[in-house]
């Protein structure tokens, strides 16, 4: 049975249809799915569409409720769900788990638990309970067709429930993250025809879809020339819901105990240290220090940690949401100012905010775009090859003894070097990108990693001699506008 697509839905796609065919499953025997995502994805409108399309049951846990409480409440929503002509009372969550396989005792339905690790943190023993009943031979999952699905935004809880020795490991039929929009999707949310001020709001808001239908409620910037009064009204505004949303997303996460250092990792990350190293020279510590900091926010999606393209055993951390980096770079420096409204203050903060703005912020979350890009949406032509995996990376010169920064290395199945470019946000590229690029690709060919081809990144444009000498090269030096970005290959 093929289950449409909400009209309501905007794009999710792929992951509608995954849960779809999870959820309709035709097999005997109870099945378990996980599904987590960074919070404001979107996951509990997925999983309230699934529920009403198919007949299936939803329950939304809620924080920090004793044990006795969650199961009144739990028990309040089977009985709402089931007609039951009075209140159903369970008296553990044994004989909870059990009704829930009994929901599918006639075919297949959904049976949804949301914000899971707030039942865990009350019922420590959930997990193993919930191990016990989908054993393989159990009569109870053997005569239901219930399709499980625990759901919850802190990723690393969700993501431990099926790792190691984890009492869930190997029962999951399903294991769906939830992501952000990519640039090109977010530009069709937001409804932005302008290619460039889809971009910069992008730079700020990036692919989360609560911010714009529930937390601005559509409100977006009319163009070009609305952008600045859009930032000052709606993001570093005390009355915006974007202004606490990073102290939020921190103080939710509840492996993130102590938000004061975890915040200052963050910015010390903004303000351009990317080594673990450096991230503890700038906050005074020793590396061994903030390892676990370091770990725990990367495991909570708010840091990703990548290889150098060049030297596998060096290691740089990026900030992962665009709001999380504006509001390190741009908005905590000036917290206390942004709070106290004054006619013509705010706009005075955001004008000196702008070289912040577009080193910290717009420079580095303008090659994370156009990283996507090259992985997921530019020709095997353009690249060579088919790009597996797009990192940067440094070219040590040993004759000069410098090292080369490359923004863009896109690597082969086999981690042979495609092509390598520079990305530009609010420079108009000219010979000089070129000539340092080639400089780069000569000292690769040296040690026999010669790229196939030079990609130039720019949001602001090229010079006519680059352009030209983009013409005459055959496909090997290969120009990127924000056009092509957003709509080429």
């Amino acid at each position: 049975m093929k289950l449409h697509k909400p009209a309501d839905m905007f794009d999710r796609t792929w992951e509608w249809a995954q849960l779809t065919r999870f959820a309709s499953d035709q097999e005997p025997g109870a099945s378990l799915g996980i599904v987590s995502g960074r919070r404001r994805q979107g996951k509990t409108f997925l999983l309230e569409a699934l529920c009403e399309a198919t007949g299936g049951f939803y329950y939304s846990a809620t924080e920090t409720v004793p044990r006795e409480e969650a199961l009144r409440q739990f028990g309040e929503a089977m009985g709402r769900h089931t007609g039951a002509p009075g209140r159903i009372r369970f008296a553990h969550w044994e004989e909870a788990i059990d009704a829930l396989l009994a929901l599918g005792a006639d075919h297949p339905v959904p049976v949804v638990i949301d914000e899971f690790p707030y039942l865990v943190h009350g019922a420590p023993e959930l997990p193993s309970l919930i191990q016990r009943a989908l054993s393989p031979r159990r009569r109870e999952r053997l005569e239901s067709r219930a399709r499980i699905l625990l759901c919850g935004s802190s990723i690393s809880f969700m993501g431990k429930l099926l790792t190691g020795s984890a009492p869930l490991r190997g029962r999951a039929s399903i294991e769906l993250i939830v992501p952000t929009f990519d640039f090109r999707a977010a530009r069709e949310f937001w409804r932005l025809d302008d290619l460039r001020l889809a971009a910069l709001v992008y730079l700020i808001v990036g692919g989360t879809p609560a911010y714009r239908s529930e937390f601005l409620r559509g409100a977006a910037p009319a163009s070009r020339e609305d952008f600045d009064s859009w930032v000052i009204e709606h993001v570093l505004s005390p009355a915006s819901p974007l202004f606490r949303e990073v102290r939020a997303l921190l103080a939710e996460d509840p492996t993130l105990t102590n938000t004061g250092l975890y915040h200052t990792v963050l910015a010390a990350v903004a303000e351009g240290n990317r080594t673990r190293g450096s991230i503890a020279g700038r906050i005074e510590r020793k590396a061994t220090d903030i390892s676990h900091h370091l770990t725990v926010l990367a495991d909570a999606g708010l840091l990703t940690v990548e290889p150098d393209a060049f030297r596998r055993n060096r290691s740089t951390y990026r900030i992962t949401e665009p709001l999380v980096r504006f509001y390190h770079s741009v908005m905590r420096p000036v917290y206390p100012q942004l709070e106290q409204v004054r006619p013509g203050r705010t706009e005075r903060l955001w004008r000196a905010a702008q070289p912040r703005f577009h080193s910290a912020v717009a420079e580095p979350v303008f090659e994370h775009i156009c990283r996507t890009w090259a992985h997921s949406m530019a020709a095997d032509e353009t690249l060579g090859g088919m790009a597996v995996q797009v990192l940067s990376g440094v070219v040590y010169d040993s004759a000069s003894r410098v090292g080369h920064e490359v923004d863009l290395v896109s690597l082969d199945a086999d981690g042979g070097v495609l092509a390598i470019g520079e990305a530009k946000w609010g420079d108009t590229m000219g010979l000089a990108h070129l000539e340092r690029m080639e400089r780069i690709a000569g000292l690769l060919t040296a040690k026999g990693q010669a790229p196939n081809a030079i990609t130039l990144f720019s949001g602001a444009g090229f010079m006519p001699a680059l352009r030209e000498a983009a013409d005459r090269s055959g496909g090997r030096i290969q120009l990127v506008d924000l056009d092509r970005l957003y709509h080429g290959e």
